[in-house]
């Protein structure tokens, strides 16, 4: 039956497992299967070209896998292939992008910040959502050049990850930011450094409880909702070490998964 058939997700490396973890949250009979594509990470940094070959390489593997339904947990991939994607492939798409709306609708100093990677904030899609709902406030964008790659190697509460937040950050308190708005996948686990940085004036603000309901009106709206009471299993990925991914799911305990290598 199409309805007991996985959920898909696939995202550069392990940061979408912060989308991931929502999805189970909010889904908990829903099974799912997660790509890492750590090997290629930060999609960030790349092409357009690259970064849709990279996004069609992951979704064939997830139809391959039988997924129902794919997650695009990368902003970068959602920004620059998600629309050749839905047109190529006969299953739903559901996408991820900097939540600047909210953003915009609630900032009191019309100034709001967004930390992301370049290949989104170059995006066509990025400007076409900046346009439509930040008009009349002042968005501050700055590049995340090399957080990704601390996060993939484990380092996310190094002195080294600090010292370059820090140095992100410190220019957009200066123009006084009440929200933040986390632009990549990666950066919720950077939650708790960025709460030391910023004052407690700044709200910080990212997609992933978003895409988990909006995953789940999706699958009720296509008649494929897993309405079985058991609880979903969880197959999750890499193409590289898996030790980043063991180290961000420990504390995931009440969850059944598995995680394996896999060459895609």
């Amino acid at each position: 039956m199409t309805q007991q058939r996985p959920i898909g997700i696939f995202d550069s490396g392990v940061g979408g497992t912060s989308i991931w973890k929502e999805i189970t949250h909010v889904l908990p009979h829903e099974d799912t299967i997660y790509l890492a594509d750590s090997k290629y990470a930060p999609y960030g940094k790349r092409s357009k070209e690259e970064i849709l070959a990279l996004s069609i390489k992951n979704t064939e593997k997830l139809l391959e896998l039988n997924c129902k339904i794919i997650i695009v947990a990368c902003n970068t991939a959602t920004t620059n292939a998600i629309k050749e994607l839905r047109a190529t492939y006969d299953v739903p798409f559901i996408g991820i992008e900097p939540a600047i709306k909210p953003a915009a609708i609630h900032t009191k100093t019309k100034k709001v910040g967004v930390l992301a990677t370049k290949g989104t904030l170059s995006s066509e899609l990025f400007a076409k959502t900046s346009d439509l709902y930040a008009r009349n406030i002042e968005v501050i964008e700055v590049i995340g050049t090399g957080l990704v790659e601390l996060i993939e190697a484990g380092l996310i509460n190094s002195p080294e990850m600090f010292s370059l937040l820090k140095s992100y950050l410190d220019p957009m308190l200066d123009q006084n930011i009440d929200y933040l708005v986390l632009g990549c996948s990666h950066y919720p686990y950077l939650i708790p450094t960025l709460e030391k940085i910023l004052s407690d004036k700044v709200t910080i603000i990212d997609s992933g409880e978003a895409v988990a309901r909006q995953t789940k009106a999706i699958l009720a709206s296509n008649n494929i909702l897993n309405t079985t009471s058991q609880k979903g299993t969880h197959q999750l990925f890499t193409n590289e070490n898996v030790y980043t991914l063991q180290s961000l799911l420990t504390s995931n305990t009440n969850i059944t998964y598995t995680i394996n290598t896999l060459d895609f």
